[in-house]
């Protein structure tokens, strides 16, 4: 295996497959699939292989490993599903046994269920079977489909390791395996299995690792397992994107006591088809659905705290149009791929910039428009200079609407409304309130009457719709780097988890201190804490990150086994000093 530093490149080398395509833009068939594939992306309406797939279709097909850096809705999952179902077509009439010959690993039941569709709808043609396992499902069910015999498998981590554990999947037959989102499933804590699951496999086999953001622990990852792997990088900067041209990104700067209150309003003033929030935690996601949902609005929670019943149900409503808002965490939002979404909002601001690159990266598709929203405290303003100095671009700095825009907003809809129904309904089951009304009042102010009567009935909201939101600036606070700010900071955290109450039973909470000023996400601190610890990631949690320091639960008979490993451990990039909380 290579240790030569990750060097990416955008293109295949000369000598690989896709140096024999022809000049211009190469389509699907340039890219040397069988017919019956190729049909089949046809039939669903495929016309050209977008950046990930032109890079890394060629090489999987010449059985090269790869390390691929793509965001969600960049196409990865086609670039991995059509050479591993051309490879398994070629090499079921070899005499391979009854195994499954593909086996995918990914971080969510969500994105199971989508890629295992995908795998379906590209090797229907060829009569692949293709079976999802996952928790939350009834293990029966699972335990019956691999009996009868399987050609694919899409499975989380855990659920994968169950199944090998009870001699139920076997991995003999195995020629590819990939790795999809590969670090959210490292952020998830699922290290261990992945390690146990990729040292079972045959010694000669493909390994593909795709993932949307490349941290250390991605590449040493791919230097255990990986052989010579060849790297591609499609993500690029979204300036220099043609998805940038398509999403129009706004920043608003709001005191956080009024981004509720400012959310509301951009939305009665945008009056977008379907949103997606992004907030950090489940406790804020939880919340934030509420106060929409009494603002008014159709909002659906989803973390990683729902069972599986309660997300289907969520998935439902979005597949349904019943919901207009789902507000998530950015682990639980991974995989879901929504058709309408014409607005993403950032509640609260990545710590990454990569973060945000990936959530923007849900509208613009497909050649629809899309706006992306950064709501951001005045204290943010380094946050805010990490994500542009990615972007290659500033962000563009509006006001929230006012109360007399939002009037004017209103009085548009209203007018919108009026004019549709003279357009396309007859109204002659009311004429008669008309006529008798206008044998005593003129026909004009009857008119007026009616259509204040429907403005009226529209307006709805909370009762901070009618009220100012202060205007403010991003600002470098000199007070936060003071003691002061992290006592208030500790308090705030402190009446947070007072609400929430104390630990669970069994868990000790320990205080670690990097918090979102080093830029800190929870799947670092999970990370972190199983990679050194050996803890699984499940048993991790809940966690809050403030700004200078974070509070995490443990297993109390494992706290001080997670205080002695985590001495001298890095937390991007800052010694992690960490013992039991005293507050």
């Amino acid at each position: 295996m290579s240790s030569s530093p990750p060097e990416y490149h955008r293109r295949p080398r000369s000598e690989d497959t896709i140096s024999s395509a022809p000049a211009g833009n190469p389509g699907f068939d340039d890219l040397g699939l069988g017919s019956d594939l190729l049909t089949a992306l046809t039939d669903l309406g495929y016309e050209e292989p977008t950046p990930i797939q032109l890079a890394a279709i060629p090489l999987l097909l010449a059985g090269r490993d790869l390390v691929g850096r793509a965001a969600t809705g960049t196409g990865k999952t086609a670039a991995f599903a059509l050479p591993s179902l051309q490879r398994w077509s070629e090499s079921r009439h070899s005499g391979r046994g009854s195994g499954p010959t593909v086996i995918v690993l990914v971080p969510t039941r969500e994105l199971a269920m989508q890629v295992s569709e995908a795998f379906h709808r590209y090797g229907r043609g060829l009569g692949a079977r293709v079976v999802p396992i996952y928790g939350g499902q009834p293990i029966g069910r699972q335990l019956h489909a691999l009996s009868r015999g399987v050609d694919v498998v899409v499975a989380t981590p855990g659920r994968a390791m169950d199944h090998l554990n009870r001699g139920t999947l076997r991995l003999q037959d195995v020629e590819t395996v990939v790795l999809d989102e590969a670090d959210e499933m490292l952020d998830m804590g699922f290290v261990e299995e992945i390690d146990a699951l990729l040292d079972q496999m045959p010694p000669k086999h493909q390994t593909v690792l795709l993932s949307a953001t490349m941290p250390a622990r991605i590449d040493r990852l791919a230097q255990r397992h990986l052989d010579d792997p060849e790297r591609v990088d499609v993500t690029g900067r979204v300036g220099d994107s043609q998805t940038a041209s398509l999403v129009d990104q706004v920043l608003y700067v709001v005191p956080r006591s009024h981004k509720a209150a400012a959310l509301g309003r951009l939305l009665d003033v945008e009056a977008p088809d379907a949103t997606l929030i992004f907030c950090r935690t489940r406790t804020e996601v939880d919340q934030l659905t509420e106060t929409m949902n009494g603002r008014g609005y159709r909002a659906e929670a989803l973390h990683g705290g729902m069972n599986q019943e309660q997300r289907e149900r969520v998935m439902a409503r979005l597949r349904a149009g019943t919901a207009e808002l789902i507000v998530a965490t950015d682990v639980a939002a991974r995989g879901l791929d929504i058709d309408v979404l014409t607005h993403v909002v950032n509640y609260d601001v990545p710590s990454a910039p990569e973060s945000y690159v990936h959530r923007v990266g849900r509208v613009g598709r497909a050649g629809r428009r899309g706006v992306a929203v950064t709501l951001a405290e005045p204290r943010e303003h380094r946050l805010i200079q990490n994500i542009e100095a990615a972007l290659g671009s500033r962000l563009r700095i509006a006001k929230v609407p006012s109360v007399a825009d939002l009037q004017a907003r209103r009085l548009d809809l209203t007018r919108e409304a009026v004019r549709e129904r003279l357009l396309n309904e007859d109204c002659d089951e009311v004429r008669v309130v008309v006529e008798s009304l206008t044998d005593e009042f003129d026909v004009v102010d009857v008119a007026l009457a009616a259509i204040q009567l429907l403005h009226d009935r529209a307006v709805t909201g909370a009762g901070d719709a009618e009220t100012e939101i202060p205007e403010v600036g991003l600002r470098a606070n000199r007070r936060d780097r003071q003691p002061v700010a992290e006592r208030r900071d500790r308090k705030s955290v402190a009446e947070r988890r007072a609400r929430n109450a104390p630990p669970a039973p069994g868990k000790a909470r320990l205080f670690i201190n990097v918090g979102r000023a080093g830029g800190v996400r929870p799947g670092d601190l999970v990370g972190a804490i199983a990679g050194e610890s050996g803890l699984r990631g499940r048993d991790i949690g809940p966690i809050d990150i403030a700004e200078r320091f974070s509070l995490v639960d443990v297993p109390a008979n494992r706290a001080d086994q997670v205080i002695d490993s985590m001495r001298g451990a890095l937390i991007r990039g800052k010694r992690a000093s960490v013992r039991r909380d005293r507050a």
